[in-house]
Order: structure tokens, then C-alpha cells, then sequence
């Protein structure tokens, strides 16, 4: 970082000298554009007003209408609802949004390392188990591995038991780690 740093400021230091060199020479220099080269200037300028402009836009140009909005209520025209709700809700979401959980990116990260593991097995129930059959089979294990019940170092198997229980028994982790399960 610091390397990054002196490098800018010596081309500041340089550019600096170089143009107060340029301008202690009495030259008589006289810029010409050409209409055409006018023309592209003047385009490019427009081209970056209007990305700007969508830019700063894009939050109304990509909202998606809500039922509030499509129906005439009272309250829109005395704009209660204005007070009470903002943009900041989830009143809308954005377009082309990618939903990235920390799940999400923890078993991508596994797919890529071939280290995903199979939760299935270490509960021991098939992929299409039921919640309650997981919540059985999880139990029963639990009770097996305990290190307070075997008293040998089995933490580990338990912590692994515990992750895998908490991803399936959940119904969105489930989805999204057989979504990147089958993947593997």
C-alpha cells in the first residue's frame, strides 16, 4: 500500500514539473477541433449525463409496483402512507437482486473445494426425508455421540451432527444446500 502511494505522489511531483516546464516557454500554441472531433466530444458528454442521469434513477425505473400502488386509497391522497412508509422498506425489490447468504457462499466455497459434505449421511436419512424423520434420526444420534454420554472426544462428531441437523431442519438452507449438493 505504501509502495501504491509514493508511486502517486512522485507522478504528482512529475506531472508538477512537467507542467510548469511547459509553461515557462513562451510557445504560441493554438488548439484546433475539427468539427467532427467536436461532435464526439459533444456525444461522449451526453452519453455520460445520461448514464449518470440513469444512474441516479435507477431505484424508480426498476421499482416493481406493490398493491398499494395499483389501488386509489384514502390515505394516498392525504399521504399518510408517505409518512409511515419509505423506500427503505420491502415494500419492492429490486430486479435482478442475487440472494447471497452466508449459506450460499459457504457451500459454494465447498462445491468449488470438493469438500461439501453429504448432510444426509451424517444424519443417516435418505434426501427426501421428512422434517420429523430428520428431527428423529438427529435425536437418536445425539444421544448416541454426546460427549457427556460416551465420555471420549467425539466434539467433533457432534459439532458436524449439529451443522448438519441446524441445514436440513431448516427449510430454506435445505433448499439452498440441495440446490448446490446436487451440483457436486
Amino acid at each position: 500500500m505504501n509502495i501504491l502511494r509514493i508511486s502517486i505522489i512522485t507522478m504528482l511531483v512529475l506531472g508538477a514539473f512537467q507542467i510548469a516546464y511547459g509553461q515557462s516557454e513562451k510557445v504560441d500554441m493554438v488548439l484546433v477541433v475539427t468539427d467532427e472531433e467536436k461532435i464526439i466530444i459533444f456525444g461522449s458528454f451526453a452519453v455520460v449525463i445520461i448514464g449518470i442521469f440513469l444512474f441516479l434513477a435507477r431505484d424508480i425505473i426498476l421499482r416493481r409496483r406493490t398493491s398499494y400502488d395499483k389501488k386509489e386509497f384514502e390515505s394516498k391522497k392525504e399521504n399518510t402512507y408517505e409518512k409511515y412508509h419509505s423506500d427503505w422498506g420491502d415494500d419492492y425489490e429490486e430486479l435482478g437482486k442475487r440472494r447471497n447468504t452466508k449459506d450460499d457462499q459457504e457451500f459454494r466455497e465447498a462445491v468449488s473445494n470438493d469438500s461439501l459434505i453429504n448432510y444426509y449421511d451424517v444424519i443417516g436419512v435418505s434426501n427426501s426425508a421428512t422434517p420429523e424423520e430428520i428431527k428423529n434420526k438427529f435425536r437418536e444420534l445425539a444421544k448416541k455421540i454426546h460427549p457427556d454420554k460416551t465420555k471420549v472426544n467425539s466434539e467433533e462428531e457432534m459439532a458436524e451432527l449439529n451443522k448438519a441437523y441446524e441445514v436440513l431442519s431448516d427449510k430454506e438452507r435445505r433448499a439452498s444446500y440441495d440446490r448446490y449438493f446436487k451440483v457436486s
